[in-house]
């Protein structure tokens, strides 16, 4: 059987088990769900041994050490993925609710109410807790999964969906409600995002080329998520220690993140206040800033390496960031508009009109005032738990919880009704 008939013959399966698991009630999805964490916790050993391949061809490839560690498996760290697995079960059940509802004036009961989405095609990296993560997600929210990891992962992610189809073969929920996209190639990638009809959405996570090739390739509906250019801007009537701490905070406390800031932006007339300090925290902190000619002006030409374009639209996921002084809040939001990507922006000020004119302005899909960008999460926005965060505007934006993994339909009953 050649690559493209399995993935037809595995997408099918998908959705024969999608139609199975979307009546099931929230006993059951959620006795599925503790089951899988039981386990992944029980396998650990066979799920450590099949990462460690992956991890020594990691390294024979010569992967640097940061990625190696994001692909690495621990025992310590599968405990931890199922943990994450049981706060999924110990959600609100979002399919079958009641989004709104009325009589009409002819008497029929009109109802919006969620259902799944049905089979979500997953795109990501290397990040085998990934594979589980979007699955407990997936089966919460009444969805089929067909995953397609990094072939980094290929060994890992293998183990883990055959742990998981094990558990799940214990349970109501079918099996095939958790199935990996078959083969390594690029063609297999392709097979996914041409199969409309056989995938109701497709999910990309990752850099900025997955996610753009998907989004620009793909027939399947994509939500787009991650990619984030995040900007701090400093205002005139900032507070200048908290204005410090919180462009540390954005940029440092884990700076390989979408929600990371990459660029800030000062309006001039705190410029003499905040830029010395910043830099000096920056530096300290080990940040290579890169500045435009008024920024550099305040490190007298050293420690501050001269900006080009590519800087203003840089994701760098690194202890680097962008920087520039403005006029005016006007044209810190014209510089988001051109460079951002839509995902986090914030602002440091105590005057409550420039915060309301920075929030009305700027168009991304979530927005801080007086707070580092770190918080754009689903976790941290008390969701529990997210798939990705989305940067587009349709059907979701922002961190996707289990809501935005449902659709709805609308159910109208009525006494004999007619049209007339």
């Amino acid at each position: 059987m050649s690559e493209a008939d399995e993935f037809v013959r595995v997408a099918r399966r998908a959705g024969e088990a999608a139609a199975g698991l979307a009546p099931l009630p929230r006993a059951a999805k959620d006795a599925a769900l503790h089951r899988i964490a039981d386990a992944l916790v029980a396998a650990a050993p066979e799920i450590v041994e099949a990462n460690a391949a992956d991890v020594a061809r990691a390294r024979e490839n010569g992967t640097s050490e940061y990625m190696i560690d994001r692909l690495s498996l621990s025992e310590g760290r599968i405990a931890a993925i199922a943990d994450a697995v049981r706060k999924v079960a110990a959600l609100p059940d979002p399919v079958g609710e009641s989004v709104r509802g009325s009589v009409l004036p002819n008497g029929l009961e009109l109802r919006q109410v969620r259902v799944p989405l049905g089979v979500v095609g997953m795109i990501y990296e290397g990040r085998p807790n990934v594979t589980v993560d979007a699955a407990a997600l997936c089966l919460k929210s009444g969805n089929a999964a067909l995953l397609r990891g990094s072939s980094s992962a290929h060994d890992s992610n293998t183990a883990l969906v055959r742990v998981m189809q094990r558990a799940l073969a214990e349970t109501e929920v079918p099996a095939d409600a958790v199935q990996l996209v078959p083969g390594t190639s690029r063609e297999s990638v392709k097979h996914l995002m041409r199969a409309r009809g056989l995938v109701d959405v497709l999910i990309p996570r990752g850099g900025a080329s997955l996610i753009n090739s998907v989004v620009e390739e793909s027939m399947v509906p994509v939500i787009e998520t991650g990619v984030g250019n995040c900007a701090v801007y400093v205002d005139a009537a900032a507070d200048v220690d908290m204005a410090v701490e919180i462009l540390l905070n954005a940029k440092t406390q884990r700076p390989s993140v979408c929600n990371a800031a990459e660029t800030f932006l000062v309006h001039a007339d705190v410029a003499d206040a905040f830029v010395p300090r910043a830099l000096g925290a920056l530096r300290k902190a080990g940040v290579t800033v890169h500045g435009d000619d008024r920024i550099r002006s305040y490190a007298g030409g050293d420690g501050v390496v001269e900006a080009t374009e590519d800087d203003w639209h840089a994701e760098y996921l690194s202890l680097d960031i962008a920087a520039r002084v403005v006029d005016s809040l006007d044209d810190a939001v014209a510089h988001i508009r051109e460079y951002g990507s839509g995902h986090t922006e914030a602002i440091v000020t105590t005057s409550q009109p420039a915060a309301k004119r920075f929030v009305a302005l700027v168009d991304s899909a979530a927005v801080m005032v007086n707070a580092s960008t770190r918080f754009t999460d689903g976790e941290e926005f008390g969701f529990g738990a997210e798939i990705g965060i989305s940067t587009q505007k349709l059907h979701a934006r922002g961190p996707m919880g289990l809501p935005e993994l449902t659709s709805t339909k609308y159910v109208v009953t009525g006494e004999g009704h007619l049209r007339g």
